[in-house]
């Protein structure tokens, strides 16, 4: 609620005090104060939708009872607006949504990169109350043009979320994008590596990363979570419990895995144990001192024993790794065209695309949606069966026969 105050007169005046011989009436005896005459006389206070404290100051009384009532009425029905606050830049708004904003310790990192690349470049020294439509609909069309449809959803998601903390907080009348969407985001579909692709990226798999390839393709697991395992006895399971995180800026440190689901168990071949046990007697895992914050709340600095570690025996770094991969494929092509194949590793290959491989061969053997998602980790079967879909697909239709053969 708003309340209009007199600036300009006491409202516990003392005993002894004179009388304001300019403003006291008949009816309404005041007492002048210290402020007697300085700026505007009428004060109206009240705390805006977020708690805060403000104030606003006219000349005459009527202009301040009037802004009191549609400020109360405003903050009744939710809908005030802070005239001062809307002036506020998109950025002080942003950061502070940021500080506020609960994600996990990957997100908070893409989402801070989001902010920097392709939302503040934008709005960051508008004022947050001018941002209209019309903006919003220029920069989907301009980050369209430069990133992805996925990539741009995080910076959709941040970018809206501030101004729906600003409209919720008073700071705006309206979310003025209300109708707007993003890009629909669009999955390619995924051509998987030729086995013989596959066995030559490990055959010519240097000695120190050999077995990290194997394991990869034969369990798919993610690169973060194949840096991130810690040394234990071999055996037909690999458990998945933490991922290696290499952030933009800074060191790599343990974090949580990716989504609760990839928290898992996977299953892994004869092989595979073979090379982890010839990896170990050949390459010892190395104690490497690293932050863990598998748990956010409590980050803590431990000795860890990892299983794969690179040539000075520290944490492998994703931009290390690129060169050692790209070392790879170049080793694994020059094996197949010695051996006389016509097939090849595509230069824009990583070590994502031995997870798909995985997938692939799951689902070529009859895995269901639901056992390919639990394999893979992801956080629903629909994220499966958005990538894989087209797999299950390419097997010839036998729905046909199966109603045949039920109705015989």
């Amino acid at each position: 609620m708003a309340k209009v105050h007199d600036r300009w007169h006491l409202s516990r005046p003392p005993a002894d005090a004179e009388p304001c011989a300019e403003h006291s009436t008949k009816a309404n005896v005041v007492y002048a104060n210290a402020e007697h005459g300085r700026g505007h006389r009428w004060l109206v206070r009240y705390r805006d939708l977020s708690g805060k404290q403000c104030k606003e100051s006219f000349e005459k009384r009527t202009q301040a009872d009037s802004r009191a009532g549609a400020v109360t009425a405003q903050l009744d029905d939710r809908t005030f607006v802070n005239r001062e606050r809307g002036k506020e830049k998109f950025k002080v708004v942003g950061e502070r949504w940021r500080e506020m904003a609960v994600h996990r310790e990957r997100t908070e990192t893409n989402v801070e990169r989001a902010l920097r690349l392709h939302v503040y470049p934008t709005f960051g020294n508008r004022q947050i109350g001018s941002i209209q439509r019309l903006d919003g609909q220029k920069w989907i069309k301009d980050r369209s043009a430069v990133i992805a449809p996925s990539s741009f959803a995080t910076s959709w998601n941040a970018c809206t979320s501030i101004l729906k903390m600003a409209h919720q907080e008073g700071i705006i009348a309206k979310y003025p994008w209300e109708g707007l969407k993003p890009p629909e985001v669009f999955y390619p579909e995924i051509h998987p590596l030729h086995p013989d692709a596959v066995k030559a990226l490990i055959v010519t798999a240097s000695a120190r990363y050999r077995a990290l390839v194997r394991q990869a393709a034969s369990t798919g697991l993610r690169q973060g979570e194949l840096f991130g395992q810690e040394d234990e006895e071999p055996s037909e399971a690999v458990t998945v419990k933490q991922q290696m995180i290499g952030p933009d800026k800074g060191v790599p440190y343990l974090g949580e895995p990716k989504t609760k689901q990839s928290r898992r168990s996977v299953p892994q071949g004869p092989s595979v144990v073979e090379d982890l046990t010839r990896h170990r007697a050949e390459f010892p895992p190395k104690v490497v001192h690293i932050e863990d914050r598998t748990n956010p709340r409590k980050p803590v600095w431990r000795h860890v024993r990892l299983l794969y570690t690179n040539e000075h025996g520290g944490a492998i770094r994703r931009s290390s790794w690129t060169r050692v991969w790209a070392r790879n494929i170049k080793r694994a092509n020059a094996y197949l065209g010695r051996s006389g194949s016509k097939v090849r590793v595509p230069e824009d290959t990583t070590l994502h695309d031995l997870r798909h491989f995985y997938a692939s061969v799951l689902i070529k053997n009859g895995a269901t949606p639901k056992q390919v998602q639990m394999r893979l980790g992801h956080a629903k079967p629909s994220i499966t069966l958005n990538v894989y879909t087209h797999l299950w697909e390419s097997d010839v239709d036998k729905t046909a026969d199966m109603m045949e053969a039920a109705l015989k």
